[in-house]
C-alpha cells in the first residue's frame, strides 16, 4: 500500500538554523569562488558543493533528515531512491548513525555512483526510471523495507539543503540571483526558503536541460506539468519527467522560475568551469553555470551552485572534448 505523505508546510528560518548546527560536523562548509570566464558580464560565483564528502549537495539534506529520525524509525533501517547523489547522502548519514541503508537506484545510474553507494555500505536495488518515479510518489517499493527518506519531498531534507543559502548570504551579501539545477526541486526549495526569510530581493532560479524541463513548463503554465518530450541524457542528476504536485506547492512561493539550456551549453559550461577554475562538475552540476552564461539571470553577482561532481573521468573528458589518441 502507498504510504501517505505528511502535510506540506513552509520551512522556517529557525528550522534552517537548527539544521546548520545539527549537520555542522558532517558536511563541509563549501567555498564560493569567482568564475573568471572570458566576458566581463555576467559576474558568476561558483558554490562548490562538489567538495562535499560525497561530492554533492545531497549530504546536507540527508544528514539532517537521518539525524531527526526517531529511535524506532532508525531501528528499521533507511531506504531511498536515487540516480546516485541522494543515495550517497543517505548512505553516508546512515553509516554515521550505524543503521542499514538500501538504495533503489535508477538503472541508468552511472557505475561510478553505484560503486560509491556500495562503498558507503548501501544495498543496491536497480529499477527502471518510471518505476523509481512511481515509487517516489507512493513512498514504497516492492520488497524494500525500512524507513523511507524521500530524496527531495521531505521537510527535513529541504531544511538541510537550505543551509547552503545561509552560506551564500554570509559570503556574498550583494548576490542578486542564485541558480541551481532542478531535479525534484528540493535544493531550490531549500535555497528559496532561506532567501525569502533573509533576502527576499534575491532571485532564485532553476536550471534544466532542454531534454527534461518540467520546471520551466510548470512555471509557464502556473501548475505542475509533465514533460512529454523527456529524453535521457548525461545530465542524469537533474531533469525529471514531471514536477510532483507536492513539490510545486513547495516551490511556487519561493522559486522565481527556471532557465532551459541545451546539452551543448551544458558541455560548454563543464569545460569552462574545468578550464578556468579547475573544477569538475557533472552534467547537473554545470546546469547552473550554463544558465548563468545565457545572461537570462542578469549581470550578477550570480551564484551558480555546482551541485555535484560525481562523474566518471573518462566520460567527463569525452563530454568536454578532451581525449587522447
Amino acid at each position: 500500500m502507498p504510504t501517505a505523505a505528511p502535510p506540506i508546510r513552509p520551512v522556517t528560518l529557525d528550522e534552517i538554523l537548527a539544521a546548520r548546527d545539527r549537520i555542522r560536523n558532517t558536511i563541509t562548509r563549501t567555498p564560493l569562488v569567482r568564475l573568471r570566464h572570458d566576458a566581463d558580464r555576467p559576474e558568476i560565483w561558483l558554490k562548490l558543493e562538489n567538495l562535499q564528502p560525497i561530492n554533492a549537495f545531497k549530504l546536507r539534506g540527508a544528514a539532517n533528515a537521518v539525524a531527526l529520525l526517531s529511535a524506532e524509525e532508525r531501528s528499521r533501517g533507511v531506504w531511498t531512491i536515487s540516480a546516485g547523489n541522494a543515495g550517497q547522502g543517505v548512505a553516508f548519514a546512515a553509516r554515521l548513525a550505524g543503521i542499514p541503508c538500501t538504495v533503489v537506484a535508477i538503472e541508468t545510474a552511472a557505475d561510478t555512483k553505484l560503486e560509491r553507494m556500495r562503498n558507503l555500505g548501501a544495498h543496491i536495488v536497480k529499477a527502471p526510471f518510471d518505476a523509481c518515479w512511481q515509487a517516489m510518489e507512493e513512498r514504497q517499493f516492492p520488497g524494500v523495507e525500512g524507513t523511507f527518506v524521500h530524496p527531495f519531498d521531505d521537510h527535513n531534507f529541504i531544511a538541510g539543503n537550505a543551509t547552503l543559502g545561509l552560506e551564500v548570504l554570509e559570503d556574498l551579501p550583494n548576490v542578486s540571483a542564485i541558480i541551481a539545477a532542478i531535479g525534484g526541486g528540493g535544493l531550490l526549495t531549500g535555497i528559496g526558503s532561506a532567501m525569502r526569510a533573509l533576502a527576499p530581493q534575491v532571485k532564485v532560479l532553476g536550471a534544466e536541460p532542454e531534454t527534461a524541463a518540467p520546471g520551466a513548463l510548470s512555471f509557464e503554465k502556473g501548475s505542475p506539468q509533465v514533460f512529454e518530450k523527456w529524453q535521457y541524457s548525461f545530465v542524469d542528476g537533474a531533469g525529471g519527467k514531471s514536477i510532483f504536485p507536492r513539490m510545486w506547492e513547495r516551490m511556487k512561493g519561493v522559486v522565481d522560475g527556471s532557465i532551459v539550456v541545451t546539452l551543448d551549453q551544458v558541455k560548454g559550461a563543464m569545460r569552462i568551469v574545468a578550464e578556468k577554475s579547475r573544477v569538475i562538475a557533472e552534467g547537473a552540476g554545470a546546469l547552473s553555470v550554463a544558465a548563468a552564461l545565457t545572461g537570462r539571470a542578469g549581470d550578477g553577482p550570480i551564484v551558480a551552485v555546482i551541485s555535484g561532481g560525481n562523474i566518471d573521468l573518462k566520460k567527463f573528458a569525452e563530454l568536454i572534448g578532451v581525449g587522447g589518441n
